[in-house]
């Protein structure tokens, strides 16, 4: 957390970050969601704050949304998504990077909408995402799919909608 550049990154404050620090969240089974274009430092707060978490004796588990969704979808094609769901609910808080990056297929829909429902109001979810929520219809495939999983995710959620330019982008023209 402290190598975040708040200069750079203007939408979300050192004291909203500060805020989340005191875990709350985690006891009240919130989830945490980041929204914002590639590079504007979503997967850095999410994983700072998910190493602070650690710190603090919480259990996380951090996933790249592709990655769930495949370990998801080979649990249910070998008939053993309820062993991976209860496993993968042992933590305090998954956070999930990156979701909504690719669209996703029926099977890898029913998985991941099984796994939020699992956490929800029992678990929190740390999520980053490029995509609007309204916009989940797309990499769904499906509102029908898209609506409950959004309801989940928002129900208990703070949104810190992320914006300016690339962190990276920025990097690689100084050089």
């Amino acid at each position: 957390m402290e190598g975040f550049d708040y200069r750079h990154q203007t939408t979300i404050t050192k004291r909203q970050v500060n805020a989340l620090l005191d875990f709350a969240f985690l006891d009240n089974r919130e989830n945490l969601v980041f929204i914002g274009p590639p590079g504007v430092g979503k997967t850095h707060l999410a994983i700072g704050i998910g190493q602070k978490a650690i710190e603090a004796c919480y259990r996380v588990l951090f996933r790249n949304a592709l990655d769930l969704v495949e370990e998801l979808e080979i649990a249910e094609m070998k008939g053993e998504l309820k062993k991976a769901l209860h496993r993968l609910a042992k933590v305090d808080t998954l956070v999930i990077d990156e979701l909504g990056y690719l669209p996703m297929g029926r099977q890898a829909r029913y998985a991941l909408f099984q796994l939020i429902n699992r956490f929800y109001e029992h678990r929190s979810l740390i999520i980053t995402t490029n995509k609007d929520f309204t916009s989940w219809g797309e990499f769904f495939h499906d509102d029908n799919v898209a609506v409950p999983i959004v309801d989940r995710i928002i129900h208990h959620s703070p949104l810190y909608l992320l914006g300016g330019e690339s962190y990276r982008l920025k990097q690689k023209t100084l050089s």
